[in-house]
């Protein structure tokens, strides 16, 4: 066995600035259902900014990839910074709906330049001997930061908004310094490929009726589902649960000083805080690498279609929270995440399976265009979500999310019967 390459510095230096962003990002993100709620916003209203959001950070990595070929990950990196700031303080200073969606989707058009810049480093500052390894402890990071931004945040918010988005403001402009002083282009060979050429390339990938049809029900059937799950939670369970009762349970699990860390003291009484319970980083952390340690061998239509199955499960727990004990949550939170370890990352390693080696990158690619889909029609939860809770039934958006998981188990089994599982290549 060859001996492994040591990491150079840059390859640190992006996994720590991964961790600053995702802290930014999803502290802002899991936070915001409840912040337009409280400044008198409709659920309506949040769902359209939650979609376009989240779509513009899945749509613009199809796009800062060829840039970066051009001009470099670092110029890249700091041109996202100078939309990332001054658009995280403008939330500081605009309270007009308008004003906030134009903050919000100028932060998601960043988000999506920053989003393959850090896993494109981690890609050229690796090779055979520690790729394995340097992907592990990039995911790591991803988490790390996706779990640590909605805890402290959410204490933040506690003691004022402006905290949060100082925090969050403060997080991007250290990045913009390590990136300006110790960020290295690192050497790569370049993709050499224009925006024109990617799309006639992916229109090509898309040509295959099956591979469209296959990316269709990801978006629709998952990456939906999965985005509405994020969209809804915290609000959920910040409006329709007692959340001293669940500071309660976790003070007589985990003990005083953790669930003090992820609850605000309103008026005397402890609360959890919504966004710290309503994400799944942490679960991931402790139990990814186990998971894909039982599913790496098995077939990779039926672990999509058990991940489903759980996913559903989850969405049924989550509703039974409200109906019958808010301290299912923390069960429902929990299978999602296992759902999610089964599914996630196998979607996307069987799309770089089942493309022709020399097009792995381009279908891979596809695979944000999927994303995207389920990204910018998930905000129609939201929505619906606050229909549900007019008529006194807000627990219906979690029936409602489990019925379209249940279809789509239904639909991808239909598809892998009629017109047959993609042959993987087997190196």
């Amino acid at each position: 066995m060859s001996k492994r390459t040591s990491f150079p510095p840059v390859f640190w230096v992006a996994n720590g600035i991964e961790v600053l962003e995702r802290f930014a990002y999803y502290g802002i993100y899991l936070s915001f259902g409840i912040y337009l709620g409280e400044l008198g916003f409709s659920k309506g209203d949040l769902g359209i900014i939650q979609s376009i959001f989240l779509a513009l950070s899945y749509l613009m990595p199809l796009f800062s990839g060829t840039f970066a070929d051009r001009y470099g990950f670092k110029k890249m990196l700091l041109i996202a910074y100078v939309a990332y700031l001054p658009s995280i303080l403008l939330l500081i200073l605009t309270k007009t709906f308008s004003g906030i969606a134009l903050s919000m989707l100028t932060i998601g058009f960043a988000a999506g330049i920053f989003k393959p810049l850090i896993a494109s480093t981690v890609r050229a500052t690796t090779d055979s001997t520690n790729k394995t390894l340097g992907f592990g402890i990039f995911y790591a990071m991803v988490n790390i930061g996706a779990s640590f931004g909605p805890i402290v945040m959410g204490k933040l918010r506690g003691w004022s908004w402006d905290a949060v988005f100082y925090t969050a403001a403060g997080a991007i402009a250290v990045m913009f310094l390590v990136t300006l002083f110790f960020y290295k282009e690192p050497a790569r060979d370049l993709e050499g490929v224009t925006l024109r050429q990617k799309f006639r390339d992916m229109g090509e990938a898309l040509s295959d009726g099956k591979f469209l049809v296959f990316l269709a029900l990801l978006g629709v059937f998952f990456w939906l589902p999965f985005w509405a799950f994020f969209n809804t939670l915290a609000v959920y369970i910040n409006d329709y649960m007692d959340t001293n009762l669940l500071y309660e349970s976790i003070r007589s699990v985990l003990g005083g000083p953790v669930a003090r860390f992820i609850s605000t003291n309103d008026n005397g009484v402890w609360k959890i805080n919504a966004e710290a319970i309503s994400q799944t980083g942490y679960v991931i952390i402790l139990f990814q690498i186990l998971v894909s340690r039982i599913f790496e061998k098995r077939a990779a239509i039926p672990s999509f279609l058990l991940g489903f199955f759980i996913i559903a499960s989850a969405f049924v727990v989550l509703a039974l929270s409200v109906t019958v004990s808010n301290n299912f949550v923390f069960l429902g939170v929990f299978l999602f995440s296992i759902g999610e370890m089964i599914s996630s990352p196998r979607i996307q390693e069987y799309i770089t399976w089942i493309a022709p080696k020399e097009k792995a990158g381009l279908y891979m690619g596809t695979n944000f265009l999927a994303t995207a889909v389920g990204a910018f029609f998930s905000g129609s939860y939201t929505g619906l979500m606050g229909h549900f809770e007019e008529a006194g039934k807000p627990e219906y958006i979690m029936y409602t999310l489990a019925i379209h998981m249940a279809l789509g188990i239904v639909a991808l089994y239909v598809f892998s019967k009629t017109m047959g599982e993609f042959k993987e290549r087997a190196e």
